[in-house]
């Protein structure tokens, strides 16, 4: 009596309970790192200013700083002409405007003590000497003031908020030298198989080692460190003697293995963690139907299929999201998109299907690149999304619209 296969939604959820810490993502660790070297890690704590934004008025524009009512009245017909008593350029200490003249400023220099508005360059004949100014401009105008952008004790940054270009800019423009942020998962990438090589040129019947590239690849993409990638050949006491060596002590998060997980004779990872209490299952998803995960002396363990690509479908729609949830990513999902097949497609009557697709995001529509079997490492590779493909009897025709995970964007 074969078993029923488990479905996709009850796999990710398993496997996200499996890597969830117990106290939720701020429970992860986390570490103290320059903020110079925080690009895309998650914060685990809040950023308050200890200072303002910006920290002294300054000129919003290139023109003329000026005391509002020396320039009440200005029009096109009735011009306010003023002596210029010298330039402010950005980084000039801030200085002082006498009553019924005007300084030439530039944009973010320091608006002097005296002057309340700016005059645009565009308003006036640009003199350097003396300056004609054709239009009045209220007291404010132009000013960026002290604290207008962030004020002192302001939370710039909350804590789970990922790090990038502008996050990164208003903490150099606070001097925030260093950040505390949560710890990037440590992921043990594992390869099986006798058939591996470490060889420039491998023996008959021999391969290189595809998954322990792109699965470590992948870790690291998700925010994650490969700290190491192995190969082991089939042999149970072997694989085993590495995996108790390499998760002593908690030094990995995770154990990511693949192969070894099928019905064959030399199923290396489901003959050696099966009796340690591992559960290997059939999914009811193609490519990657045979799936494992548990724990291994209180490590998650997820056992991915051998075939390159069932594996990195499986990193997909298994790990990926799980991992990143993990440690409070806040993105932890592709980005999953409607867009019109211009090619017919023949769903699984019983299994979702991961169809390799190239996308196009402008014009809306996507193409299934390559046949739909787990041995076309090749065609992925010129793949960008995955067309998610749910079970069902009917052709979907030409212009059909399908939900399509988006792999070009995080």
């Amino acid at each position: 009596m074969s078993t029923p296969l488990r479905s996709v939604a009850e796999h990710q959820q398993h496997v996200t309970f499996l890597l969830a810490p117990a106290g939720g993502p701020s429970a992860w660790p986390t570490e103290t790192v320059p903020t110079a070297e925080a690009r895309g890690r998650v914060l685990a704590e809040p950023v308050r200013a200890s200072e303002p934004l910006p920290s002294f008025d300054n000129s919003g524009m290139d023109g003329y700083a000026v005391r509002a009512a020396d320039v009440a009245g200005a029009t096109d017909a009735t011009p306010v002409t003023l002596p210029v008593e010298g330039d402010i350029p950005a980084g000039a200490p801030v200085g002082e405007l006498a009553p019924g003249t005007t300084l030439r400023i530039m944009t973010g220099a320091p608006v002097p003590r005296g002057a309340d508005a700016v005059v645009e360059v565009e308003v006036t004949d640009g003199g350097t000497e003396t300056v004609t100014i054709s239009a009045s401009r209220e007291a404010g105008s132009f000013v960026r003031p002290v604290g207008g952008d962030v004020a002192v004790g302001d939370e710039v940054l909350a804590a789970g908020a990922l790090l990038g270009a502008a996050q990164l800019g208003v903490l150099a423009a606070l001097g925030v030298a260093e950040v505390v942020v949560r710890r990037r998962p440590r992921v043990l990438v594992v390869s099986t198989g006798s058939e591996l090589a470490e060889d420039p040129v491998p023996g008959s019947g021999q391969i290189r080692d595809a998954n322990g590239a792109l699965l470590a690849a992948a870790v690291e993409e998700a925010g994650a460190d490969a700290v190491r990638r192995l190969w082991v050949a089939d042999d149970v006491p072997s694989f085993l003697s590495l995996l108790d060596a390499e998760t002593a002590g908690g030094q990995v998060d995770l154990v990511l293995t693949s192969g070894g997980v099928s019905a064959g004779a030399y199923e290396v990872v489901k003959d050696g963690l099966g009796p340690r209490g591992v559960e290997f299952v059939k999914v009811a998803m193609q490519p990657g139907m045979p799936q494992g995960s548990g724990l291994v002396g209180g490590t998650p363990v997820v056992c991915l299929p051998g075939n390159p690509v069932s594996a990195l479908t499986s990193y997909e729609v298994f790990v990926r999201p799980a991992l990143r949830a993990a440690f409070g990513h806040p993105r932890p999902h592709r980005p999953v998109v409607r867009a019109t097949l211009t090619e017919a497609l023949t769903p699984l009557r019983t299994k979702q299907q991961w169809r390799r697709a190239r996308l196009d995001r402008d014009a809306g529509t996507v193409t299934p690149w390559g046949p739909p079997g787990s041995g076309f490492l090749g065609w992925f590779a010129g793949a960008d999304a995955l067309i998610d493909l749910s079970p069902g009897d009917e052709e979907l025709a030409v212009g059909t619209t399908v939900e399509v995970w988006d792999l070009a964007l995080s």
